[in-house]
């Protein structure tokens, strides 16, 4: 059956952004899953983001060549003779290679200037292992760990909005979003302590330290920094 392989540059960023997304779960959110399928007696197993943004781990493709790269082949012979963090940022490195090569596979028919665009679309996100080795380093306010779940005051213009869940409804902040825009809007923060998402509205932004203050919905106020926010993809703009 024929592959409808991504064309434009929109299409091939949004690819990228979808695998990238299953990957970055597989790595972070959901590690421990991921670990436990990593099964060092098991033949060589690859780690795939999947176009629909989950994951897989999986034996490689049986064809040759195979219709697109192929990803890192044995992750799991390696795992039991690290320690578990660096055995998975390992992972993350060779997953930003194929990440990289999937892309730039799709796009060896665009132009220069095409490449060129693509890339600098694709060099807005933060790589998988910068955002494993920093995923535990966030926040420059006092709040130094997730909102109080048991606050009873919720602001009025959080009404109708789940004040927090499991996984990210709104897309994704990047650095253009970064602007005097921002003041006013609702988003989801990410807290790596529980793996929640929290409602939150930015009050205010100052464009040169790129810093923002954020109240959640339990009415407590932190200060973020945003160029960190934007590199661990740690907020989803409603």
């Amino acid at each position: 059956m024929a592959v409808n392989f991504p064309r434009t540059v929109e299409e091939i960023y949004d690819d990228f952004v979808a695998r990238r997304t299953g990957l970055l779960k597989a790595l972070t959110d959901e590690v421990d899953e991921f670990y436990q399928q990593c099964d060092p007696e098991k033949d060589n197993l690859c780690l795939y983001g999947m176009r629909d943004g989950t994951w897989s781990v999986e034996l490689p493709e049986e064809e040759v060549p195979p219709e697109i790269p192929e990803p890192c082949l044995g992750i799991n012979f390696a795992r039991d003779g690290m320690q578990k963090r660096d055995w998975v940022a390992l992972v993350a490195v060779h997953s930003d290679s194929w990440l990289m090569a999937v892309a730039f596979f799709y796009a060896v028919k665009l132009d220069s200037n095409g490449r060129m665009r693509l890339f600098k679309m694709l060099n807005q996100h933060p790589t998988l292992f910068e955002t494993v080795r920093n995923r535990n380093k966030r926040g420059t306010g006092p709040s130094q760990g997730p909102p109080n779940k048991k606050a009873k005051v919720v602001p009025s213009g959080f009404a109708g909005r789940p004040t927090e869940s499991q996984t990210p409804s709104g897309r994704i902040l990047r650095a253009d979003d970064v602007g005097p825009n921002l003041k006013g809007r609702q988003a989801e923060l990410f807290w790596p302590d529980d793996a929640m998402w929290y409602l939150v509205e930015i009050q205010s932004i100052n464009l040169k330290t790129k810093q923002a203050k954020i109240v959640y919905a339990s009415g407590e106020v932190e200060d973020l920094d945003m160029e960190e926010i934007v590199r661990d993809q740690h907020m989803a703009l409603l």
